[in-house]
């Protein structure tokens, strides 16, 4: 289906004209959901993990106050409408170890239910001061929730 944008007597006097496809379709429960452009092909399915938005939220954290956009924790806190504990057990994933937070960040979409791994399971990891040992945890972890393929390559027990 193609559209027009603009009101007519704009059209006519100015000569502009703007057109696009659009695509409408049903979703859950009677909703319709619109599609601009050519491309109509599903997206992904699923939804990005939340540990993985938190953990690309700690390092947006740590850029403004890096930058000195944001003072300290506490007007971190303020800015985001939680706690400032809350902003602590947030930024404590930055002390992951990196091959950790890489397979955080690449965990597949969550398409059902929960994800199997929250940012209450990674606490005691983020709280271990060896990375050696981390990975060992990481390693566990992934085992026990199924996720032996997908945690990544480096965290094989040691």
């Amino acid at each position: 289906m193609k559209t027009e944008v603009g009101y007519p007597e704009e059209r006519a006097a100015s000569g502009w004209r703007l057109e696009c496809q659009v695509h409408f379709a049903r979703v859950g429960n009677g909703r319709k959901r619109l599609k601009v452009g050519g491309d109509l092909r599903p997206a992904v399915p699923g939804a990005v993990p939340r540990v993985a938005r938190l953990l690309a939220l700690a390092h947006r954290f740590e850029g403004l106050l890096r930058s000195g956009e944001i003072r300290d924790h506490a007007d971190l806190a303020s800015l985001a409408g939680v706690s400032r504990s809350r902003v602590t057990q947030i930024m404590n994933l930055l002390h992951l170890a990196p091959e950790i937070q890489e397979s955080i960040l690449g965990l597949p979409p969550t398409t059902k239910g929960r994800t199997p791994i929250s940012e209450r399971d990674l606490r005691p990891l983020a709280a271990t001061p060896e990375w050696a040992k981390q990975q060992r945890m990481w390693a566990r972890l992934c085992g026990r929730r199924g996720l032996d393929g997908v945690c990544g390559g480096n965290d094989r027990p040691r």
